[in-house]
């Protein structure tokens, strides 16, 4: 397809036309001729307007890179392009919260030469990068900054010099968290009341887990009470927690694998979803002491009044005692199976439910005087948990139907296959005579917990609605955990030394931290962001003058995600580099 220019006598003279055609095979003659396939008019009254629209309407049909080099002007070679977009945006918001000057300020010595941190800082932000938008090794992460993404005064890039800036992150972790976080509270105009914690593990393609290593943390902290955490803190496998472990040990996998040697990640999120902090512990650790020391991190960081809101794991009499020290309070769910007594007064008082949305009951029942309990109730749950509760019924009573006929030993066989089944398990009762039949007064029970939960709170001047839709913001902390397993890639981690699996788990909050900014001011998730930016690349073209630099002009979808976030379109050229002479 080519242009094709034809000439007209007139009575003014030449006049020559311009056609889009393209060459067809004519049998009839043995050869190609042209056929017009649209006439753009007269070239002394042409629409150049139009035909830029045109031409740039077509390219949007190519690739990105493909539109660059088939726009390149005579006489300049296209070299190749690289995407552009999603890197140029995590950049501004890196440097808008000031990540790039605080990584000059700490870790600087007290005394002598101040330390060049340029180019670490700039490594450290394409680490960063790689996670959010092609999470891989560290060393395919030196290929991608080098060869496949273009990152703003880096070149290149090497495995020894990203190790480098993994080793100095993990370095400054303190006072990089406490920095960054003061940051993005001014950006956001966060208000920190409530803070969410929760914990997950990863796991590692391990055959043996680390040699043990004693650790200062664990076994000699005293907390509120004064009381030692080593007795009744029993860890995953009723091991002691305060006992010696490697960091990749094994514990009670969230990833259902128990098998495989595993670290605990914890992680502080704010009520819009905004990961204020991470931690990493050994993979023993277990949730009952965790929660304790986080406090004491949090509570070097000077912040107003805090309302932790964390799930039944960290339900504990101590934690809960540690929680409501000095100005803190907290909402922390209960299990509703615990049998304890406070449960079942809670569930047997009487009293109306307030609607507060169109699927959340709620109830405040007083039994304490140091905590508040409020009973949350949804009619939509309810439903569930009653279908799934029949299904298993009647999965049940089938397996059981005529098993008084069996002798005692294949009876006995199948009470042993139903009880590996905590689901069917839970419904069943065993006669004195041995004789399988349907827990009827068990299923009463589990009728009168359909839809609710039990939340416990320290504050006494939030309302019952405050409470229970402070708790229902929890699931922030998961999305935070689903994002961080399947959209920065938390796994696999290929590290084996403690300092650098630590630091791995600080770019993942990083990358975290710049995708949540991202989709709270746009309104949009990040998959969808990073596809649409990726289209806007960045080519390079050379030519008998140098090399420079160009990019697509950006789409729509473009233009509004960069509005959004308050960021200027990207400069058409890049960069220049002059020929040598």
């Amino acid at each position: 397809m080519y242009v094709r220019t034809t000439k007209r006598e007139n009575k003014s003279g030449t006049v020559r036309y311009l056609h889009l055609a393209h060459n067809e095979w004519d049998p009839v003659k043995g050869r190609a001729v042209p056929k017009v396939l649209f006439t753009f008019g007269r070239e002394d009254e042409l629409d150049r307007d139009a035909i830029r629209r045109l031409v740039a309407s077509l390219s949007r049909l190519l690739e990105p890179g493909q539109a660059l080099e088939a726009n390149a002007a005579p006489g300049l070679d296209f070299t190749g392009s690289v995407p552009f977009g999603g890197a140029y945006v995590l950049d501004h918001l890196w440097h808008q919260l000031k990540i790039d000057k605080i990584a000059g300020r700490v870790g600087q010595p007290k005394r002598g030469r101040p330390r060049e941190m340029s180019a670490t800082e700039r490594v450290l932000f394409a680490l960063v990068a790689n996670r959010a938008l092609a999470p891989s090794s560290k060393l395919a992460a030196a290929e991608w900054i080098t060869h496949d993404v273009h990152i703003d005064a880096l070149a290149s890039t090497d495995d020894d010099a990203c190790y480098r800036a993994m080793d100095w992150l993990h370095e400054v972790k303190d006072d990089l968290e406490k920095q960054v976080f003061d940051e993005v509270a001014n950006l956001l105009n966060l208000e920190v009341d409530l803070l969410f914690f929760d914990t997950t593990s990863t796991y590692f393609e391990l055959e043996e887990p680390d040699e043990p290593v004693a650790r200062d943390e664990k076994g000699n902290r005293q907390d509120a009470t004064g009381e030692g955490e080593g007795e009744g803190d029993q860890g995953p496998d009723g091991a002691d927690a305060a006992k010696p472990a490697g960091f990749r040990t094994h514990g009670k996998s969230k990833d259902s694998r128990d098998d495989l040697p595993q670290i605990v990640i914890g992680m502080a999120v704010t009520r819009d979803g905004i990961p204020v902090r991470v931690w990493s512990w050994p993979g023993n650790a277990s949730d009952q002491t965790l929660i304790r020391q986080v406090k004491d991190d949090m509570r070097d960081w000077t912040l107003s009044k805090i309302v932790w809101v964390a799930d039944r794991g960290f339900s504990s009499d101590r934690n809960r005692r540690y929680l409501r020290s000095g100005t803190d309070a907290y909402i922390i769910g209960e299990k509703l199976r615990s049998g304890s007594p406070e449960v079942k007064q809670a569930l047997s008082r009487q009293g109306r439910y307030q609607d507060i949305t169109g699927n959340m009951r709620v109830k405040e029942v007083r039994i304490s005087d140091t905590e508040r309990f409020v009973i949350c109730h949804n009619p939509e749950a309810a439903d569930r948990d009653r279908h799934t509760r029949e299904q298993l019924v009647a999965q049940l009573t089938e397996l059981i139907a005529d098993t008084d006929k069996l002798s005692d030993f294949k009876r006995g066989e199948l009470r042993g296959k139903i009880t590996d089944k905590p689901g069917l398990n839970r419904y069943l009762r065993t006669t004195p005579a041995g004789k399988l039949r349907i827990d009827q007064a068990r299923i009463k029970t589990e009728e009168n917990l359909d839809g609710k939960y039990l939340l416990r709170c320290s504050d006494p001047k939030l309302s019952a609605e405050d409470i229970a839709l402070g708790y229902k913001a929890l699931l922030e902390v998961e999305r935070g955990w689903r994002d961080m397993k399947q959209v920065i890639d938390l796994r696999p981690v290929y590290h084996r030394l403690e300092e650098r699996i630590r630091a791995h788990v600080l770019l993942c909050w990083l990358a975290l931290l710049l995708v949540r900014i991202t989709e709270t001011t746009t309104g949009d998730t990040w998959p969808r962001i990073r596809r649409e930016l990726d289209r806007l690349h960045l080519g390079t073209f050379t030519g008998p003058t140098g090399t420079f630099q160009q990019v697509t002009t950006p789409t729509k979808p473009q233009q509004d995600l960069l509005t959004k976030l308050g960021i200027p379109a990207p400069k058409q050229i890049a960069g220049l580099q002059p020929a040598p002479r």
